[in-house]
């Protein structure tokens, strides 16, 4: 198919993570409580959403999200990263905190819908700049109890963004004042409260020069949980080999971006562990990288710990441009083979909604016209936990 060229007015170079409303629009997903399934995806023009003041997602927490991007190849296909790896997480996350679970084939649709109603905002293929794709779900209805509710939103954002912490060696710190994550808490689960109480210590860390935080077990603060921002892992040269090192720890997300690194370790012939690894053992790696969606690969510099007045030092060397070369080479297409099964060609928005159509049966006709060129509206849902019998399309929202 012929995609959306990239948009001719926008510095790609020059993106960062400020988030601006240029994009066409999102994906809503409601949740019907009478059915207990979600409904059919919507693409919605307005940015913002319409939630009762007293809702839990707003009050108590009850909201999960994802984070993966989209890219091109040199044949401008729109690729999306694992998002298979990311519908599963989302689940999980959901189980968590109540929030009924999103089908897989739902989540991954609602994605290909609001990437491909989106299309000219994939940055070029030349370009290192990709498109954030933003998952999240919670309680939308008023609802005092400390139950879960009845109603709940699933919505997908996009934005176009470039590199988080840049492209050269991070140095960090441990963060000693403050346990992100109990044992047996929350921690393995995507949740806005896990990022929340985070926020001022990290805007400390950045205005004394250290853009990436540390955090150290809440039990004993002496094992490896992983930055605010990505996961830990640890490289070790030994006699000929090479060692990547992962914390096995229960209170961090199962992070996509590490899995796949560890893959590419794996196919590379290097010996990859998932162990504890304690603070007293950090100095004997040769390398230690940040991994994450919007982060990547991150070379870690320095590691700085002042209860201890330690300062660990780490080579920002080859073997973690290796991995990020790779990683970004089968993010973008440009590996042939290796690994290509982790990414997926996304089609036109009109393949999604044909989908819905079919299962619904027949579609009344829409007023609001489509973006890119489509004119569509969507009635009825899909088995595996998506229900029937509301209209979706898109719409420009003005409740």
């Amino acid at each position: 198919m012929t995609y959306a060229p990239p948009a001719a007015d926008i510095e790609w170079s020059k993106l960062g993570l400020a988030v601006t409303d240029i994009v066409n629009g999102h994906v809503e997903c409601k949740f019907d409580p009478e059915t207990k399934t979600w409904q059919a995806p919507t693409f919605v023009r307005d940015p913002y959403l319409r939630i009762h003041g007293l809702a839990p997602g707003l009050n108590y927490g009850q909201q999960i999200y994802e984070g993966l991007k989209a890219t091109r190849n040199n044949n401008e296909e729109i690729l999306l990263f694992r998002p298979d790896k990311h519908a599963a997480r989302m689940s999980h996350s959901a189980s968590v905190v109540s929030i009924p679970p999103i089908p897989s084939p739902l989540f991954l649709d609602a994605i290909r819908l609001a990437v491909s109603e989106n299309a000219e905002f994939v940055p070029p293929h030349t370009t290192n700049s990709a498109l954030y794709i933003r998952p999240l779900a919670f309680g939308t209805g008023g609802h005092f109890a400390l139950t879960p509710p009845r109603d709940y939103l699933f919505c997908v954002y996009v934005q176009p963004f470039g590199t988080y912490h840049g492209t050269g060696a991070a140095d960090a710190i441990v963060i000693e004042e403050f346990d992100r994550a109990a044992p047996r808490g929350t921690g393995n689960a995507k949740v806005g409260g896990n990022y929340a109480p985070v926020m001022k210590y990290t805007e400390q860390a950045r205005s004394e020069g250290f853009p990436l935080t540390l955090h150290l077990d809440s039990a004993t603060q002496t094992e490896i949980d992983e930055f605010s921002t990505s996961s830990f892992l640890g490289i070790m040269k030994e006699e000929g080999r090479v060692r990547l090192v992962v914390p096995d720890s229960q209170s961090v997300i199962e992070s996509v971006t590490s899995d796949s690194v560890q893959g590419i370790a794996r196919a590379m012939g290097w010996v990859v562990e998932k162990r504890s690894i304690p603070w007293t053992s950090v100095g004997e790696f040769t390398e230690v990288l940040a991994a994450g969606t919007a982060a990547a690969v991150v070379p870690i510099r320095s590691i700085t710990r002042r209860s201890t007045g330690e300062k660990l030092e780490f080579e920002s060397g080859p073997l973690c441009l290796e991995l990020l070369t790779r990683l970004k080479g089968i993010q973008r297409g440009d590996f042939g083979d290796f690994f290509a099964h982790w990414v997926e060609a996304v089609k036109a928005p009109e393949t999604v909604y044909e989908k819905y159509r079919a299962v619904g049966g027949d579609v009344p006709a829409v007023t609001k016209g489509g973006l890119n060129g489509f004119s569509k509206v969507v009635a009825n849902g899909v088995s595996n936990g998506v229900g029937n019998g509301v209209a979706n399309g898109v719409h420009d929202k003005k409740e």
